[in-house]
């Protein structure tokens, strides 16, 4: 069995976006991280998600923000499972695609994550 590991990789370089991906207006930093997000129930994925890392306790965490200013925070999973909603009721439904690739669902809310399919032994 493999296991995945999500591929995001933060810049850091002079010219880094804030640690939220955003601008003080609420806009998108040039060079933040994006992924495809289909969000309230969206048909389409665009690549207009911002995601933000940190740590806590521990735990990596994403924080997605969507356009409108609103947002989910993920917890990484160390167990080859990917992705699991760090608060809120509603649980998320991943999908390895192609071994590129976590979708990942939570409510009518839809994200796509570059990924990257290691074996168990670590190679």
């Amino acid at each position: 069995m493999a296991l995945f590991l999500l591929a995001l990789v933060g810049c850091s370089d002079a010219a880094e976006p804030s640690a939220s991906g955003l601008t003080e207006s609420g806009e998108v930093s040039p060079g933040a991280e994006m992924i495809e997000c289909a969000i309230a129930g969206s048909q389409w994925f665009v690549p207009e998600c911002a995601v933000e890392h940190t740590e806590v306790d521990g735990a990596t965490i994403l924080v997605v923000r969507h356009p409108d200013g609103g947002f989910r925070r993920f917890e990484v999973l160390t167990d080859g499972r990917g992705l699991a909603v760090a608060d809120g009721a509603v649980e998320a439904v991943t999908e390895l695609y192609e071994g590129r690739r976590l979708d990942v669902s939570v409510g009518s809310d839809r994200y796509r994550f570059p990924a990257t399919i290691r074996s168990n032994d670590g190679q």
